[in-house]
């Protein structure tokens, strides 16, 4: 039926503006002479045609074309409260937002890749034919915007100028998701004509929430179109489904990077932050961990701040490794953030002056927020995001409903922290020497772990695992989490590591800046070393440490233990850090217990590993070679030692 095949781009195939006089035409019949004017101040041809076919098929009563002024920005925002699709709170600058309460996270069993028959698509993940995606977005976004305004805005993912930015269109009903925009992006409509000219390319996002009813979060779906970089989305509202500049692009973005530029660039699911080291010397990290496991906790943990959640990264022509983050806002859980382990998020959250997006937390009566793990004193009653709550309330399976959901947010402008650093707006990226790779790992790994080299470091990416969390619907368990970036790896997993071992691998890169390539983990259980309790073997400021030690290490001013797994740190060392850093006693009986190999775990960690991966295609045997020396070696330890092996064994 479809002759074109894979050459056909949806949104054109439905909107059918072929030629810039049609796009014209239609802006001239949507829009009033305000942004009518402004909308032709886009002189790119492919541009003004995506917005025009999405005007065509979504039929909007009004068409916005937000320029990111002052103005814009509080006409968007009144909208969100005129729609009711946020509320204001006690505190100025405050609003909520309420998702429907079955769409508290990332629709993931929704979620596809429109692929052409010779595509690959990550086992990780969904796909659809191009037909029948087709079908599907002509049948829900036909009129969907029908009596509802259309928000056009124009965004850089990353600073403008940058070589690894990327421009991004988002056209959304929701004025949520463009308040949502304005906090995380930099509105870039005065620079958009000379990014795309530039760069070569932009993304598009089309998104409606439709009626916003619960009886059609069934037919919610999110589809990306790697082939003409295009998103859609329908029936949701929780901004990991919505705010398409987000994951939904972050997936096209290491599209680019393993396909386009491989061993050249990456896009990684990366927090970055800078750490102080000796004479307020800054040595910037970057560090992977799934969301909802501590990732901006970790981020914040910094001295100086640039992002949370996101990095884009290039080999400069210095032959240092750049990074930038996309966003330059923080879209962040709240849920067990309080004064103690995140003293700076506490202060914006808690203190006049900021802007602040909360969402799915409890509202009092007084409309101010609380939410779980917050060390405050709690409300016995409030509004959430299921309705009415107050103490003890239990769903119709008996079991209670907390007062706020897990995967409660809040956002927030990243200029809003204290150590937000100005080299997040250098287009020349900051000059990274550590990326770490994080998980939750109750029993196996120990706190901090380095590799032996840029290939082991990329195994360790590749072999993170950790536990679901709330951040994704219909998925629960234990499970392998690589480089936390799985969710987003659109092509073949075998492409992404080649990708990955080519980039820090690269001859390109001085040996003065080779990086540092670390585990981390903090969610070790004192059950796990031979206690009774589930609680953690440490405290979540501990990361603090383990920080400032892989500063120190990527100086070389550091002595270290050689394990088959990689360096480990020396007591001394970790002993004098504690007391420097968080003015803490570090005790030999905790290091003991923290940084025994125990070696049963982590074989069997390693076998799951190799055997998941034996069932990918195209896998570099390089991965097989680093795990099967692994396990030769601490099955020599083993048989020598037994089946725990302590730090001052491994010395000696």
């Amino acid at each position: 039926m479809l002759k074109k095949g894979s050459k056909i781009d949806i949104i054109n195939e439905l909107g059918k503006t072929n030629s810039m006089e049609g796009a014209k035409a239609v802006f001239k019949q949507s829009m009033d002479d305000v942004q009518l004017e402004r909308i032709l101040k886009i002189n790119l041809p492919e541009v003004l045609k995506k917005i025009a076919d999405s005007i065509v098929l979504c039929n909007p009563s009004f068409v916005f074309i937000n320029t990111g002024s002052p103005e814009d920005r509080e006409f968007i925002k009144n909208l969100a409260l005129e729609k009711n699709e946020e509320s204001p709170l006690a505190m100025e600058g405050h609003t909520i937002h309420f998702d429907l309460a079955q769409e508290q996270g990332r629709i993931v069993d929704r979620t596809y890749y429109i692929a052409n028959p010779e595509d690959q698509v990550s086992s990780l993940a969904n796909r659809m034919d191009r037909p029948s995606a087709l079908e599907e977005v002509r049948a829900n976004m036909t009129d969907i915007m029908k009596g509802m305004t259309m928000i056009v805005g124009f965004y850089m993912r990353g600073p403008v100028g940058s070589p690894v930015s990327n421009p991004a269109l988002e056209i959304t009903s929701s004025a949520y998701v463009s308040h949502s925009a304005e906090l995380l992006y930099r509105n870039a409509y005065s620079d958009f004509n000379k990014e795309v000219e530039s760069l070569g390319h932009f993304f598009t996002n089309i998104h409606s929430q439709g009626l916003n009813r619960p009886e059609d979060l069934p037919n919610a779906r999110v589809f990306m179109d790697r082939k003409y970089k295009t998103t859609y989305s329908w029936n949701c509202t929780y901004a990991g489904n919505t705010l398409l500049l987000k994951k939904g692009n972050h997936r096209f973005a290491v599209d680019k990077a393993v396909y386009e530029n491989p061993g050249k660039e990456l896009s990684e699911h990366m927090f970055i932050t800078g750490i102080h080291g000796p004479d307020d010397r800054v040595t910037w990290f970057a560090g992977a961990a799934p969301s909802g496991c501590g990732k901006t906790t970790t981020a914040m943990a910094g001295n100086v701040f640039i992002g949370d959640d996101l990095a884009q990264m290039w080999i400069a022509e210095d032959g240092s490794i750049r990074s930038v983050n996309p966003e330059c806002g923080i879209f962040g859980i709240v849920e067990n953030v309080n004064l103690e382990g995140d003293p700076l998020l506490m202060q914006i959250l808690r203190q006049p002056g900021h802007e602040v997006i909360w969402s799915n937390v409890l509202i009092d009566e007084k409309k101010v927020p609380h939410w779980v793990g917050n060390n405050e004193e709690h409300p016995d009653k409030g509004f959430n995001f299921q309705g009415d709550w107050h103490k003890g309330k239990t769903d119709e399976n008996g079991k209670p409903v907390p007062m706020s959901h897990p995967n409660s947010r809040c956002t927030l402008s990243s200029d809003c922290l204290e150590t937000y650093s100005p080299q997040a707006e250098n287009p020349e990226g900051a000059l990274t020497r550590v990326f770490t790779y994080s998980g939750r790992d109750a029993d196996t790994m120990p706190p901090v772990w380095v590799a032996k080299n840029s290939d082991a470091g990329v195994v360790i990416g590749a072999c993170i695992v950790s536990a679901a969390t709330a951040t994704e619907v219909g998925v629960t368990g234990v499970k392998r989490a690589p480089w936390a970036n799985a969710p987003f790896i659109p092509g073949a997993l075998g492409d992404y590591m080649k990708a990955q071992f080519n980039f820090f691998g690269s001859k390109k890169i001085k040996k003065e800046y080779r990086p540092v390539m670390a585990g981390l983990n903090y969610f070790l259980t004192k059950k796990a070393r031979g206690g009774e309790s589930s609680t953690l073997l440490g405290e979540k400021k501990d990361v603090k440490v383990w920080l400032s030690w892989l500063e120190r290490y990527a100086h070389d001013e550091i002595e270290y233990i050689s394990t088959p797994i990689g360096n480990l740190p020396k007591y001394d060392d970790l002993k004098l850090l504690f007391k420097q850093v968080i003015d803490k006693d570090y005790t030999k009986e905790l290091y003991t217990k923290q940084f025994s190999l125990y070696l049963d775990n982590i074989i069997k960690r390693i076998e799951l590993q190799h055997d998941a991966y034996a069932r990918e295609e195209g896998i570099p045997q390089i991965l097989f070679d680093i795990l099967a020396e692994q396990k030769t070696k601490l099955s020599a330890l083993k048989d020598v030692h037994g089946s725990i092996i302590t730090p001052d064994k491994l010395i000696n």
